[in-house]
């Protein structure tokens, strides 16, 4: 008699930067909404909302504001998350198509910085969480976090979206419990009763939401790419839209109502002013800590997931493997808890204030990414790339592609005139009145010089999606003139 199928083992993702085959994709589009708006209904969400108003902004606008940059981030996210069923890999991948097999690792290292500052971040406000909850305190309470969070991470896909299926449904009816519970407290019309308008602070606050969605952008395909490759972009573009922007924009809305009714007393208090919201019983404030953990639990947890695949794909493009161990991964998901865990430790009594700069200065570096990436397999690849090729520093593609290389340089320092945080204000910040529209030039710059650079250059776009390996006689890219053969890198 067989032995029956263990149930862990099914539940334990076997793939890692691999292509997921056709005979394994499985889902639908409405998996996308049910992720996102688990993955932003928690507190660092609030947070960000609340920052609008802690600066300065009135309620009213900030709302607005954050509304507006919650639907232009979350639209560039969505297009990447269009990408996963098509191409069947992880976000960071296809990055190799503009900037080769090797030059994607440009990004890709500030990438992980970024997922090792957000698993940061976000452990200081679930360990307090936590640390209530057991009465252990705030570093234990991260340690404990961070555990439970690589051990979900290790698990793998099927995990991580039954995760934000479970947190939509609890953090939505906690934020519901709380929102009528703020609304007991003060009214309504007041916290909206200041119109104001500040241009600066309503660009910084369209900013802070923006970049908390084009954050995303370098992870949000992983958590598409098991998908039917039937499944229509946009289906997935929608509906990774809808689960984004709903859930983020309820948890800032509730974070700027929060702090417009809390004033100073929100800042370096927001766990426990978010759950004295609940009225003191024993029972309700552990719940909310509960909550609180639980929604952290999700995002952190694609957060250490997303930064396990760019460090894979970063260690690859020289190795040219693109499968793992067992070992080998929960080797690399370690090493982001230790570091993560490490900042949060440090970094747990200053957490405010680093985390606006911290949002802020990572958009200088992910909106150029994005440009490119979207210009390239939109408009220039028109979703035609050679999967195999990505894997092949000698193919199509080359080791390395200036083009990408030399706009991605380019937007950066682009942003730096208009970029205003507390270590670095750039000299056309004072002429806008303080604005930071940084963020707008780093996509719309690289995007057109990209487009401009690239657009006749398609010597290595296939006819076709090709997803098998091709023989040397069927591949024109070895032989013509301005195209990649072995030992020599692709056209830049």
């Amino acid at each position: 008699m067989p032995d029956s199928p263990d149930p862990l083992d099914s539940l334990v993702e076997k793939r890692s930067i691999d292509v997921v085959p056709d005979a394994e994709r499985h889902g639908t589009a409405f998996s996308q909404f049910t992720l996102w708006l688990g993955a932003n209904l928690q507190i660092t969400a609030v947070v960000t909302g609340a920052l609008a108003v802690v600066f300065g902004a009135g309620a009213f606008w900030a709302i607005i504001a954050l509304l507006i940059g919650n639907l232009l981030g979350g639209s560039v996210m969505a297009l990447h998350s269009a990408q996963g069923p098509r191409l069947g890999l992880p976000q960071m991948i296809s990055s190799r198509a503009q900037f080769g097999v090797r030059g994607a690792i440009v990004p890709l290292l500030l990438v992980i910085v970024m997922y090792v500052g957000f698993f940061a971040s976000g452990s200081v406000l679930a360990g307090q969480a936590v640390g209530e909850l057991t009465h252990l305190g705030d570093t234990t309470g991260i340690i404990l976090f961070a555990l439970v969070t690589a051990v979900a991470a290790a698990v793998g896909y099927r995990l991580i979206h039954t995760l934000g299926r479970i947190a939509g449904v609890i953090c939505a009816l906690a934020f519901v419990y709380l929102g009528i519970r703020l609304l007991d407290r003060t009214d309504l019309a007041i916290l909206l009763h200041d119109r104001t308008f500040d241009f600066p602070l309503f660009l910084l606050a369209v900013s802070l939401s923006a970049s908390w969605q084009l954050a995303f952008g370098p992870y949000v395909a992983d958590y598409s790419r098991y998908l039917p490759r039937t499944t229509s972009a946009r289906a997935t573009f929608s509906w990774t839209l809808a689960g984004t922007v709903l859930g983020s924009q309820w948890s800032m809305t509730f974070g700027a109502l929060a702090a417009a009714a809390a004033g100073h007393a929100f800042v370096g208090h927001e766990v426990s002013y978010i759950v004295g919201l609940g009225g003191g019983a024993a029972l309700i404030t552990s719940l909310l800590y509960f909550v609180i953990a639980l929604g952290k639990l999700t995002i952190n947890v694609l957060n250490t997931y997303g930064g396990f695949m760019s460090m894979v794909t970063s260690v690859s493009g020289f190795r040219g493997r693109a499968t793992l161990s067992p070992r080998g991964r929960a080797a690399y998901i370690a090493g982001i808890m230790v570091a993560g865990t490490a900042v949060a430790l440090l970094g747990k009594d200053s957490f405010l204030s680093s985390f606006k700069d911290f949002l802020l200065f990572l958009l200088t570096f992910f909106t150029p990414w994005s440009a490119i990436n979207l210009v390239d397999y939109y408009a220039i690849a028109k979703e035609r790339y050679d999967i195999p090729a990505l894997s092949d520093p000698d193919g199509r593609y080359g080791a390395w592609r200036w083009k990408a290389l030399s706009t991605y340089a380019l937007g950066v320092l682009a942003q730096l005139p208009f970029l205003s945080t507390a270590f670095y204000t750039g000299p056309f910040v004072t002429p806008l009145g303080g604005a930071d529209i940084s963020w707008l030039v780093g996509l719309t710059v690289p995007a057109a010089v990209y487009w401009l650079l690239a657009h006749n250059d398609t010597a290595h776009v296939p006819t076709h999606m090709i997803l098998t390996p091709q023989p040397p006689e069927d591949r024109p890219y070895a032989t013509e003139p301005g195209r990649a053969g072995p030992g020599r890198a692709g056209p830049g």
